[in-house]
């Protein structure tokens, strides 16, 4: 490098270089030769080849097996707080341009995919909330978050809080401690409440920020509970793994005969209940807290099939690749059940919210599970998460939901 930079250089071995340079954003602890002098846990480190090639910046975590998260690959950035706004506006500038006038809850910020790596940010009306999973990250969240407000608030979007979500234990892998609590914004006063009212889809909903689950609503399946609701008209519908009932209320709102909501949380059944009844739609629902697995072993016992569109979201059956396996089981249960309780011409809504489980294993999975239901899948839709979640074709992590709609057929 022909240039005194002000950051410590990292060198990297010929395979983290080749890894960079097709566009990964993650240095692994593996590739790291050698670290110049001493730097903090967190602190911006430049990457470069063993040849003295500059690779990009990034922050550097001393705990976690990710050494270096890349934020820029030009020299000539200065991380400022002006080159943080411009970074915050066009994350925000995607999401007018891809979402449209549908902001009103939607993710500002989905990590890698923003150059924000390690941060979350979700949008509920008038809160924000935020999960922080990097060190360098949590650095720098004081010029972020005011930043943040700022920057949503030019156009109007009336942010009056910042809710942090730091209950997870992966945190600890940066060398950071969990918590969860209001991050005080200059010139704001703290809300009195967590709880906040969201419109989705033309459903109203409660969304407690404290106590939901992840950041207390989940945006990814958006469009495709639109999906669902095209064709749910005059169908009676069982809705596994509900949680605040969001798939069976768009069903419900889209003329289904009758939907059955199923959580093993009481909690989260109680949630769904009333958001039902805020929205009009307890006439045509109801609501059962049972294990899905128990719930659809016991229905085929019976022999019955009351239902002629089921869906599943079920929770990531796994979160590392040693338990891919035994999540393919877990999946290809649940869909073998609910293809077998389907009659002919009934219908299949099924995703996946795990990266772990690449699409090609889903798919390979549904074939089984069609196989042994002895049907045949005529596909309607293939999906994936809404576009505020934008996928980086590099960044294969940032790929995690699958999404699928079928007719079932029999053979």
């Amino acid at each position: 490098m022909k240039t005194q930079r002000e950051f410590p250089k990292c060198t990297i071995t010929a395979k983290g270089t080749r890894w960079v340079e097709g566009g990964h954003p993650w240095i692994y602890e593996a590739e790291v030769i050698s670290i110049e002098g001493e730097p903090e846990n967190g602190a911006l480190v430049d990457a470069v080849s063993e040849k003295g090639k500059y690779l990009g910046t990034g922050f550097l975590s001393l705990r976690s097996k990710i050494r270096i998260r890349l934020v820029s690959r030009n020299a000539n950035d200065r991380f400022d707080e002006p080159f943080w706004k411009r970074r915050i506006r066009y994350a925000w500038d995607y999401r007018k341009a891809v979402m449209g006038e549908d902001l009103s809850c939607c993710r500002v910020i989905f990590g890698e995919a923003d150059a924000f790596p390690g941060l979350t940010v979700d949008r509920f009306g008038d809160i924000l909330v935020t999960q922080t999973l990097s060190i360098g990250i949590e650095r720098i969240k004081h010029i972020l978050f005011p930043l943040l407000v700022e920057v949503m608030n030019e156009d109007g979007a009336g942010i009056r809080g910042v809710y942090e979500r730091n209950d997870v234990a992966i945190r600890s892998l940066e060398g950071m401690e969990q918590g969860k609590g209001w991050f005080p914004i200059p010139g704001f006063d703290t809300p009195e409440s967590a709880v906040t009212k969201i419109t989705e889809n033309g459903i109203e909903y409660f969304v407690d920020v404290e106590n939901g689950q992840k950041t207390g609503f989940f945006l990814d399946q958006k469009y495709n509970r639109l999906a669902v609701r095209r064709i749910a008209k005059d169908r009676k519908v069982l809705d596994c793994f509900t949680h605040t009932g969001s798939f069976a209320l768009n069903a419900a709102m889209g003329g289904a005969a009758h939907v059955t909501a199923v959580d093993i949380s009481e909690t989260a059944i109680e949630m769904a209940k009333a958001n039902a009844e805020r929205n009009g739609l307890t006439d045509r629902m109801d609501f059962v807290t049972a294990d899905v697995f128990d719930l659809l072993t016991k229905m085929l016992a019976e022999g019955k099939k009351p239902y002629d569109l089921i869906i599943l979201d079920p929770p990531a059956f796994t979160k590392s690749r040693k338990t891919v396996n035994s999540a393919e089981r877990g999946y290809r249960e649940i869909n073998s059940a609910a293809l077998k309780l389907l009659p002919p011409g009934g219908y299949l809504a099924t995703a996946s919210c795990s990266h772990f489980m690449p699409t090609e294993l889903f798919e390979r999975m549904l074939e089984r599970a069609a196989f042994d239901a002895g049907v045949q899948l005529r596909q309607i839709e293939q999906r994936q998460q809404a576009p505020d979640h934008p996928i980086l074709w590099n960044v294969p992590e940032t790929d995690y939901l699958k999404f699928y709609l079928f007719q079932v057929v029999r053979n």
